[in-house]
């Protein structure tokens, strides 16, 4: 690859921060700068992403956390991806005439986790008093940020939908009745009073550890939670069904919940182990296509040329037929199995010459897959606002985001990696609680997460709708060792495409030799070839789109191939983010890297 990027690798001692956008990544290393560590910054920077990329994520969405503390032997992944509320039974939806949870409105809401995950790690791992986490963003809420492109573009595509059905969204998000200017300081007096009054109430406890447990209990068990209860209990809300549908929430169910602080799990490849969350999110699918690419001699392949292409679609073909079929919460996940060498080995052997058009899940000991509803692309006829989280949209370099053919416009996902310089080190995909997908809680200034439309509604299956489960997420977070010691925090959003594009990043750096930067810059491609995670849950088998600064001959090849193959924009796909730390006996070194796409994720370090 040539030596030139849009960006150096940074690199420095101290402390290191990457994020989807550059105002949280400064907050983060301010944090850093007064002493904090990385879990104090990784959660000041996320509580601003809530306020500075609402399209993206809010206070009321979700977030699986890696976090490993220095000199641990490995993360540990704290689970905010909220479970299904106990009245979430598939005959109930079924009964209401559905085939699909819709991706929008007030059904498809779970127990908003985001919370509880960031408390639960500054709780467990962080230093600093709960206001001055909270200060950065109560702040941007308060006395206002400059809105970046995507924003307006998210809120004009969903006016109409606001001014004639969601009211309390219209009211924070139309101010004056217009949609908000790109670049223009925007407010959210809303949000800053919640947290505000949540900080007052926190602060009657004595000392850091008990004002964060009351701050929890303020959110799920009190005037938050009460928020959401009566909302949620008397409201009926137009989503993409074409109808207004009560919810299922009830504050009971964020009372009930405690945030899960569980294992990860975990591959090796090489000089590294790669650690993922568990089977209620994608992420072993990342670990799966790596068990298949093992000994197929990537070092030798060209990361332009149309064999690197062409295996690695191909494996994450067959490891997202084997997340569709067997991924989620509501069934026990043959997790050994699906991870085991021979398993893996005899996928790997499916991968062929020509690309496969088949959906072809395997068999883990002996066991027969039941299939997911296959939907053609194609089978919505009648475009509807107000969708869930369909992530790749074609955008140029300066990060302007079109609406669908329809009118319906891409929402997406945030992600945040910290290394201080004591070797702490997190990774976080935050996501959920889009402005254009859900109402806003009256009082509240956010919406909660709809990311119930990733259950089916088809018995048999581990991401089958059930009461009290977690939703099968595309969020997954990444943390890798190196020789046995932490050494990568990385990750992207992107929906279905997060696994994809992380495991480029980790091909290109493990086998190619490209340092971070070089990793995030180099062009990239996806499929579309599973059933999408998100509503409508349409699927285009044998689709392949890269980027346009492919050289033609791989164009060219891998058609011949049998690849259905898109060209999206020059700088088109992904949103990648990443640090990480060297160590050398008592010396270190950090380093980060972030998306140029878009003009908006940025990293520091010194």
């Amino acid at each position: 690859m040539p030596g030139f990027t849009t960006r150096p690798e940074l690199r420095g001692t101290f402390g290191a921060v990457s994020s989807t956008h550059w105002l949280a990544s400064g907050v983060g290393m301010g944090v850093l700068e007064r002493g904090g560590n990385a879990f104090d910054a990784a959660a000041a920077a996320a509580f601003v992403l809530q306020v500075v990329e609402p399209h993206l994520n809010g206070p009321g969405g979700d977030a699986p956390i890696i976090a490993c503390p220095a000199g641990a032997s490995e993360p540990v992944v704290i689970c905010g991806q909220g479970p299904s509320p106990a009245a979430a039974t598939m005959d109930r939806l079924v009964g209401m005439g559905l085939d699909l949870v819709p991706g929008s409105g007030l059904l498809p809401a779970c127990v908003p986790g985001a919370f509880g995950a960031w408390m639960t790690l500054l709780r467990d791992h962080g230093t600093l008093p709960l206001r001055e986490v909270l200060a950065p963003a109560i702040a941007y809420a308060r006395d206002g940020h400059p809105l970046v492109p995507r924003i307006p573009a998210a809120i004009a595509a969903v006016k109409e939908l606001f001014e004639a059905h969601w009211p309390t969204s219209a009211a924070i998000w139309l101010p004056g009745g217009a949609v908000p200017e790109s670049g223009r300081l925007f407010r959210n007096p809303a949000l800053a009073e919640t947290f505000e009054r949540l900080l007052t109430d926190a602060e009657t406890a004595d000392g850091r550890e008990a004002q964060i447990g009351r701050a929890l209990d303020y959110w799920y068990r009190g005037p938050v939670a009460e928020a959401v209860d009566r909302f949620y209990r008397e409201a009926e809300i137009w989503d993409v069904s074409g109808r207004r549908n009560r919810s299922l929430l009830t504050g009971q169910d964020m009372a009930d919940w405690v945030v899960p602080v569980e294992r990860p799990v975990h591959a090796d490849y090489g000089r590294f182990r790669v650690f993922k969350c568990g089977a209620w999110s994608q992420g072993p699918s990342f670990l799966q296509a790596l068990g298949m690419l093992s000994g197929l001699g990537l070092d030798g392949m060209d990361p332009l040329g149309p064999d690197f292409v062409h295996v690695t679609a191909e494996a994450i073909k067959l490891a997202f037929a084997d997340r569709d079929c067997w991924y989620g919460d509501s069934a026990p996940v043959p997790l050994e199995a699906l991870l085991s060498p021979a398993y893996l080995a005899a996928r790997g052997a499916l991968i062929g010459e020509r690309a496969s058009d088949a959906f072809r899940p395997g068999s883990p000991g002996g066991q027969a897959p039941v299939l997911p509803p296959l939907r053609p692309a194609g089978t919505l006829r009648e475009p509807r606002v107000g969708t869930g989280e369909p992530t790749v949209a074609k955008e140029d370099a300066r990060g302007e985001a079109p609406t669908t053919a329809g009118g319906t416009h891409r929402g997406d996902t945030c992600h945040v990696d910290v290394v201080d310089r004591w070797g702490n080190m997190v990774a976080a995909t935050p996501s959920g609680g889009w402005l254009q997908s859900s109402p806003a809680v009256p009082g509240l200034g956010f919406a909660l997460t709809v990311r119930g439309q990733m259950f089916w509604l088809k018995p048999g299956l581990a991401s089958s709708m059930a009461p009290r489960v977690r939703p099968r997420t595309t969020l997954t977070p990444s943390f890798a060792f190196r020789d046995g010691k932490p050494y990568l925090a990385f990750g992207t959003p992107g929906g279905d495409q997060q696994e994809q594009w992380s495991l480029l990043l980790f091909l290109h750096h493990a086998h190619h030799g490209m340092n971070l930067q070089e990793a995030i810059d180099a062009p990239a491609f996806h499929t579309d070839h599973a059933p999408s995670s998100f509503w409508p849950r349409e699927t285009a088998h044998g689709t392949l789109t890269l980027e346009s600064r492919f050289p033609e001959a791989t164009v060219s090849e891998l058609r011949r191939r049998g690849h259905q193959v898109t060209l999206g924009d020059a700088w088109s796909e992904g949103r990648l983010s990443a640090c990480a730390r060297e160590a050398d006996g008592e010396a270190h070194v950090v380093k980060a890297a972030a998306n140029p796409r878009g003009m908006q994720g940025y990293a520091v370090a010194r």
